[in-house]
Formats: structure tokens, sequence, C-alpha cells
């Protein structure tokens, strides 16, 4: 039962990645921003889940990032975090340039893509 929770939460946070793409193609990029903060956050969710660790505020989510910094000795996790809650404030108050979201979009792919191997990694562990 838990193992499905933990993939419909992996599959949840590449879905809103690829929604995010489209919205940005489309050139809404609030809506974009907001997809895109939630893939980080299913991802998180998804290894919090599979760990049993904590997941049930934002604090909690970011905890769980620090953790998993630690735990894998990659403090690029925790930086590739803070890129997605910009796009989470961007969501609330458009404050992101063009220029910065181009900059800051393949940090966020990344952060999803490697917290979602870890899942993996349990997983079959």
């Amino acid at each position: 039962m838990m193992q499905m929770q933990v993939q419909d939460h992996v599959q949840t946070a590449l879905d809103f990645l690829e929604a995010s793409d489209r919205e940005f193609a489309a050139g809404d990029t609030m809506q974009a921003s907001e997809k895109l903060w939630g893939a980080a956050s299913h991802a998180v969710i998804a290894v919090a889940e599979d760990r049993n660790w904590d997941h049930g505020s934002h604090r909690a989510l970011k905890n769980a990032v620090i953790r998993l910094a630690v735990e894998q000795d990659d403090p690029l996790i925790e930086t590739r975090f803070a890129f997605a809650e910009k796009f989470h404030i961007n969501f609330y108050y458009n404050t992101m340039e063009d220029w910065e979201i181009e900059r800051d979009r393949p940090h966020v792919h990344e952060f999803v893509r490697r917290v979602i191997g870890l899942v993996s990694e349990s997983a079959n562990g």
C-alpha cells in the first residue's frame, strides 16, 4: 500500500514537470512556476514516504531535503530545492525575470530527476 503511494507521487512529479514545460511554452509563467514547484514537492514527498519521514508541511519538506542532502553527501540537493522554492514564490508574486526562469528551470528538473532516482534506489534496495 505504501509503495503505491510513493509511486503515485513519483508519477505526479513527472506529470507536473511535463505540464510546467507546456505552460512555459504557452507563456503562462505563473502556472508553469507552480507546476514546477509541484514537481519538486511531490518528488520530496515520494522520497519522504519511502523513508517514513515527515512531509506534512513546507518546513517538513525542507527538512526532508536537508536530511536527504546529508544522507547522500550532496549539497546540490538542497541548493536545487531552493530554486524550486523560487518558482513557488513566483506563482504568487510573478517576480522572476524571463532570463532567470530560463536559467533556473533546469536546476529544478535535475532536482526532480535526482530525488526520484533515490526513491527507486530505496524501493529496490
